[in-house]
């Protein structure tokens, strides 16, 4: 993993970056209009080492913010590229412009609450939601290139999207793909769907694609087959033991999973809530 920050071009005029801190990328993005960026870190401190970072990189105008969902490590950097570059258009999901506030106002209480090692620097993170949302899909016009932006549907939260360029055979995944560790299903997650959004995912991945995860190395499409095949597994035994009477709180024990146990909480907890009432038995006595 980088301990040290910069900027790497991983196809024409498209670079990451991969931070120490939650180990997240941001990506930046040229076009003939200037630069725009998709997520924007943890907190305003964080989002300033970014802005750093992106100043080495070029002095082209930033023309546009994308944010891939609504978690704290993927948005609280909005306020910062504000405050330096203006009134930048920040696009969005609308179900995650609507969550941005609520959860993350909640995430900055709880993190001071349990004593967050930064806790301090996210509280005092002004939150900003993106002011341009969509609800299937959009572009964003960089004057040589288009910028595709695509809700597959819910997974990882209800608000995810993906950023395509097609002419450069990239695709920014969000928190749908993780190179670093494995899928993370929180409370917010819907693990039933998840594989059927990584199903449109893959129908814009081809055997060359760059496809750059919201957390990790780039991988290609391989390793997202690999991991819609796991996710895939998760969803049809949380169906299964349902079916066959399972209670939700002796999941986790009733069988093998593809991923740690201890990890899956609350997949099995939402899996078994969003579950139609005529998939579900009567518990076993």
């Amino acid at each position: 993993m980088l301990s040290v920050s910069e900027f790497t071009e991983v196809a024409d005029r498209v670079w990451v970056a991969r931070y120490e801190w939650y180990d997240v990328n941001v990506t930046v993005v040229e076009g003939d209009a200037g630069l725009l960026v998709v997520d924007t870190h943890a907190s305003t401190e964080a989002a300033r080492e970014v802005i750093a970072d992106l100043r080495r990189l070029s002095s082209r105008d930033l023309v546009g913010i994308v944010n891939t969902h609504a978690h704290v490590d993927h948005v609280l950097g909005n306020h910062a590229f504000r405050e330096e570059y203006g009134a930048v258009p920040i696009t969005a999901h609308e179900v995650a412009a609507e969550n941005t506030e609520p959860h993350n106002r909640e995430l900055q209480q709880r993190a001071v609450a349990e004593g967050h090692h930064r806790a301090d620097e996210i509280a005092a993170t002004p939150l900003v939601s993106a002011d341009h949302t969509f609800s299937s899909v959009t572009a964003i016009d960089l004057g040589d290139r288009a910028v595709e932006l695509v809700h597959p549907g819910r997974g990882h939260t209800g608000g995810d999207l993906v950023v395509r360029l097609s002419d450069a055979d990239v695709l920014l995944a969000g928190d749908l793909v993780e190179e670093s560790g494995m899928p993370a299903y929180g409370d917010d997650s819907y693990p039933l769907e998840w594989p059927w959004s990584l199903d449109l995912v893959l129908e814009l991945v081809g055997p060359g694609t760059v496809v750059v995860p919201g957390h990790g190395a780039p991988v290609d499409l391989d390793f997202v087959q690999e991991q819609r095949s796991a996710i895939g597994v998760v969803a049809q035994t949380i169906r299964d033991l349902a079916g066959r009477g399972v209670r939700a709180d002796d999941a986790l024990a009733a069988t093998e999973w593809p991923y740690p146990r201890e990890h899956l909480a609350h997949a099995v907890r939402r899996g078994y809530e969003q579950l139609p009432n005529a998939s579900k038995r009567l518990p076993l006595a």
